[in-house]
């Protein structure tokens, strides 16, 4: 590998406030800059947006820098895959069609440099939280998207900010590490790891930069988020370490 993949999540644009995503967006695409000489491919792993939803003819408005940053990245070559998070996803061909990004809905496996990675944005997975598993199935259905699209932009959109308001990232609750054996994502991965050997598993979600020993060559990497941290992962073809933008 000549040049390096890139992973990060958790954007939440649009939360707490449109001032302060403003600010962050600003920050991200100076990241995107730092890193496009050297980049052959960029996994965004979910939750960019705090809230995503595309009806047949309108988006919600706000961050076209990073949208144009992303179609200018894409034009240029650069692979880039848009994992849906539980906040984005509702998301359905714009960003193809209009930034060439790659929409992954649940889990991506990918080897390279002779490293296999298993990807997902990591929502719903691990043991308990059967409340959210629940509704993210009814979330995901195409009868709920059809109901919500029959809402006015206006007022499906605001209901669904003023939701996305009450989450965590707009409270910037900081989160605790609890122990890699009660990491759910921890418990989720060495579950896999019975069945299937991958050498790096990478998730968004949490909110907490981790890069956690699984055993047998095995790692926990989660690329945290931008409300504090502005963490992401690097893979130079050899090995994986997560970063922290000062820019």
């Amino acid at each position: 590998m000549s040049k390096n993949i890139y992973f990060a999540s958790d954007f939440h644009l649009g939360s707490p406030s449109y001032a302060e995503s403003r600010k962050r967006e600003k920050r991200i695409v100076n990241w995107l800059n730092f890193i496009e000489p050297n980049c052959a491919e960029l996994f965004l792993m979910g939750d960019i947006f705090d809230f995503w939803f595309e009806y047949e003819k309108v988006i919600p408005k706000g961050f076209i820098r990073l949208q144009g940053k992303l179609a200018q990245m894409t034009d240029s070559g650069i692979k880039i895959y848009f994992f849906k998070g539980n906040h984005d996803m509702w998301v359905r061909s714009y960003f193809t069609e209009e930034m060439g990004l790659e929409i992954i809905s649940d889990e991506m496996t990918i080897e390279r440099g002779g490293k296999k990675f298993y990807l997902h944005h990591g929502d719903g997975l691990g043991p308990g939280d059967k409340k959210y598993k629940f509704l993210r199935k009814i979330f995901r259905s195409p009868l709920c998207q059809w109901l919500f699209a029959r809402l006015h932009p206006n007022l499906g959109i605001g209901i669904a900010t003023g939701w996305s308001n009450s989450s965590r990232a707009a409270s910037n609750t900081e989160e605790v590490f609890f122990g890699v054996e009660h990491e759910w994502l921890a418990i989720h991965s060495k579950e896999i790891l019975q069945k299937n050997h991958f050498d790096y598993f990478i998730y968004g979600h949490r909110h907490l930069p981790m890069d956690l020993d699984l055993g047998n060559g095995s790692r926990y990497v989660n690329t945290g988020e931008w409300l504090r941290y502005n963490s992401y992962a690097v893979f130079d073809g050899n090995n994986l370490k997560l970063e922290y933008f000062k820019g």
